[in-house]
Order: C-alpha cells, then structure tokens, then sequence
C-alpha cells in the first residue's frame, strides 16, 4: 500500500494516516508526517590563482535536467548582503545586472549557465556565489561556492 504525490507543493506538507480494515483483527491505522522543504541547497569550496578564469558550475551534481527551461540567477554576498550578479529566463538572454563597479566586466554566463568571472581578485576571496534555480513557484534549488583566491 502506497500512496504517490506528483506536483508536491508546501501545501501538501501536513499529517497523513492510512486506515484499514482486516479480518479478524479489525481495523489498522498508520501515520506519517510530510514536511515539504521550499528550498535545497549545497555548498562548495573553490580555489583559484589571482588573475585566473573562475569558472563556477551553477548546480554540480545536476546532470539529467536541462537547466535552460528553468528561470535561474546568480548571485554574490559577502558580510549576510547578496547582489545580483546575472539572471536568465528560460529561451531569453542573460540579464546583466551592472550595479556593482566589483564585477562589472568581470562575469559572465557561459555554458550549461556555469558563471565566469576574469580575471580573479584578491577582493574575490572569501566570497560566496550563489546559483538559484526556479524548478516551480514553492522548490529553489540553489548551489553555493566559496571562493578563496591565492596568488602565486
């Protein structure tokens, strides 16, 4: 006896008991508690020389999804504050988002939405980029690298 969900959302997040009859001992009941999480998240370390090619996979072990049909951003953060970095609807350009002077001309989208950022930084160690995927309105998958940078 089982039961399937398709489509879970958070809304399905709740208390479910299963109740059956039998003969001669009478009636069985099980329950379980489904908690449905908004969000996943993995968390990485890299390391590169100063002045290299960074180059940061969006999500590492997703390899069976096609990441274009689904909306996705990058993002940078240092001290609890994140920027965004770029950000790409799916079958639409990336959008480059030129707030920040520190990454201006530096990043770029490449492929399999990998973010590449030339030439690296001291001010790039320690900071933390964050790639968010949009599987559904209520599931985030996000993947997030550590950088530290070493010069030579």
């Amino acid at each position: 006896w089982a039961l399937h969900l398709e489509n879970v959302t958070m809304s399905l997040s709740g208390q479910y008991k299963c109740t059956f009859s039998t003969y001669p001992y009478g009636t069985k009941a099980a329950k379980i508690q489904l908690i449905v999480k908004a969000e996943e998240e993995r968390h990485y370390l890299k390391q590169v020389w100063l002045n290299q090619t960074l180059e940061i996979p969006c999500l590492e072990d997703t390899t069976s999804e096609n990441l274009s049909t689904y909306p996705l951003k990058w993002l940078v953060g240092e001290n609890g504050r994140k920027e965004e970095l770029v950000s790409r609807e799916p079958s639409c350009p990336a959008v480059y988002r030129n707030s920040t002077v520190l990454y201006r001309q530096r990043v770029l989208l490449g492929l399999n939405n990998a973010l590449k950022v030339f030439p690296t930084k001291i001010t790039d160690d320690g900071r933390v980029f964050s790639c968010h995927v949009l599987y559904h309105p209520e599931r985030v998958q996000k993947s997030s690298t550590t950088v530290r940078v070493f010069g030579k």
